[in-house]
């Protein structure tokens, strides 16, 4: 089963091959519509700003065919930028819009501890029935940030792990349907970010 990974200049695509590989899959690395639109397994990873990345996807042609495969009801893996995108908006530098397939709003971290928010963190469950990529990893466990924003999910609707960084609780992973996605970096979390991985890999 072919899983693409979505090249559309937000970076950190050599990590996020890296940890397909370690966990038996060579992905294929695309800015190709067609290849994205028919891919069986998609993953969109991502850093840096909000508006320049969703500029990228709409100047690549991609907009249509990363919402083409989200509607399909096959599974998608958002990662840092790539959670973030699936929202409507951004606080960063205006309002720019994002995909729109989740309802939330992209916020700033506003607290007295230093932003970004870079380094190991723990995530906690939420209570839910949406922890499937969390199969053999434990509530509690460590993982790898490096954001300066994070999604605001009135109620928790999608949200499945939380974390707290300068007394702030925010979604550090989301489910909703086939649509997956983490705000941490499972790439570089070491064996419970391969694990993560693995089990998105095995849908």
């Amino acid at each position: 089963m072919s899983t693409v990974i979505v090249d559309c200049g937000l970076g950190n695509l050599h990590s996020v091959v890296r940890g397909c590989r370690k966990c038996g899959q060579d992905p294929v690395v695309t800015s190709d519509a067609q290849l994205v639109e028919s891919a069986e397994r998609l993953i969109l990873p991502g850093v840096g700003a909000f508006g320049k990345a969703m500029q990228s996807i709409d100047a690549g042609g991609l907009r249509k065919p990363i919402l083409n495969y989200i509607a399909s009801g096959r599974p998608f893996l958002g990662i840092c930028l790539g959670l973030q995108l699936l929202f409507e908006q951004s606080e960063e530098f205006g309002t720019p819009k994002g995909l729109g397939v989740l309802q939330g709003t992209v916020k700033r971290f506003t607290c007295e501890n230093p932003v970004p928010h870079v380094g190991w963190n723990r995530i906690r469950f939420v209570e839910t029935d949406h922890l499937s990529l969390y199969s053999g990893i434990d509530s509690g466990e460590w993982v790898y940030f490096v954001h300066s924003f994070y999604v605001e999910d009135i109620g928790l609707k999608y949200t499945t792990t939380v974390a707290e960084y300068g007394g702030l609780e925010f979604t550090a992973s989301i489910c909703s349907g086939n649509v997956h996605a983490t705000q941490f970096h499972p790439e570089k979390s070491g064996e419970v970010g391969l694990k993560f991985i693995s089990n998105f890999l095995s849908i």
